[in-house]
């Protein structure tokens, strides 16, 4: 019988635990490996969870030995900007010490294909938009500087080692799991949705709107927004790839679609019906006026399509989602 274990680290997270389920829905046993300090233990629904963290050599090594993976999607990682500003030594820690200590676990194992969750935070600001795979990378906040050098690593690793890889650097991750399963759960919340939901329902005083003298046609930032479910068919589409023998490749998830954040709060009424509250407020350290994907490449090498391209779409799944768990299936 064909081994179909993909080891998910971070697969507890918002995009890891949609792309345990997507490897389900593909054939695949996904085994999630997460320290449980941002992930949550019910997102794990689609095979065994490995409690533990990727700085844990010897765990990681007897993880990956026990259930012998044909892959490891890589999500386990710190994630917020503007907290990266403010704390770099940890994301340095986690983000880069704890890959090389994944790496060499799989070495050691023999596990020699990575799907890695890479960011367009890597590219900086670049003034060309929008943003192809060969832009030159310069990363203007330590998050994205974390995902860069690991990028340079796995490259490394390829040529010594024989380490295949998929490099996806994706754009805004948003909504959730059409069909209400899993969805965005952080603590605190700081994406722009789920706090624009957030400030529409009362449960903060008004959403953040952190610019509004960009130069941009509003004023505010303008990002490519891609749903959750686009990024996990991604990985397993860059999995899938890797299985047949396909050569490493880096590529950008995105739509390709640039939405600014005034445009994302006038969608958010109109899916809720409800006012939303804002409050303008300085630009925060390290945000791009514009990042927006050229999507071509991943369209052409993995055949990608985005199901859900349209930002009003997209604000429908993780509302219901977010109904769902404040119990205001009234206002779905």
């Amino acid at each position: 019988m064909t081994n179909t274990v993909v080891m998910v680290t971070g697969g507890a997270g918002y995009v890891g635990s949609h792309a345990c389920k997507a490897l389900a829905a593909s054939g695949f046993e996904p085994v999630t490996y997460d320290n449980l300090q941002r992930g949550h233990r019910e997102a794990v629904r689609w095979g065994p969870l490995v409690v533990g963290d990727i700085a844990d050599a010897e765990r990681v090594k007897a993880t990956l030995a026990h259930y012998q993976p044909v892959a490891v999607m890589h999500f386990a990682a710190l994630a917020y900007v503007g907290e990266s500003v403010r704390e770099p030594a940890d994301y340095y820690r986690n983000n880069v010490s704890g890959t090389l200590s994944l790496l060499d676990a799989m070495r050691a194992c023999n596990v020699n294909r990575l799907i890695f969750s890479s960011t367009c935070a890597t590219y900086g600001a670049p003034e060309r938009q929008p943003i192809r795979e060969g832009e030159t990378q310069k990363p203007i906040n330590p998050y994205g500087r974390s995902k860069l050098m690991v990028e340079g690593i796995l490259g490394d690793y390829a040529a010594a080692y024989g380490l295949r890889t998929a490099i996806l650097r994706y754009f805004n991750a948003c909504g959730a799991d059409p069909d209400g399963e899993i969805g965005e759960l952080h603590q605190p919340e700081t994406h722009l949705i789920p706090r624009a939901f957030l400030a529409a329902t009362g449960n903060i005083p008004a959403l953040e709107v952190w610019g509004t003298d960009y130069p941009t046609p509003d004023g505010t930032c303008v990002r490519d927004f891609i749903h959750v479910c686009d990024l996990a068919a991604g990985h397993v589409r860059a999995l899938e790839h890797l299985m047949q023998g396909g050569n490493s490749l880096a590529l950008n998830l995105g739509t390709g679609n640039g939405v600014s954040v005034r445009e994302v709060i006038r969608a958010v009424r109109s899916v809720t019906g409800m006012g939303v509250p804002t409050k303008d407020c300085g630009r925060r350290p390290g945000d791009p006026p514009v990042l927006l994907a050229d999507a071509r490449a991943a369209r052409a090498q993995l055949g990608l399509e985005p199901r859900f391209s349209d930002i009003q779409q997209i604000i429908e799944t993780a509302w219901r989602w977010y109904c769902a768990q404040y119990n205001l299936s009234a206002l779905v």
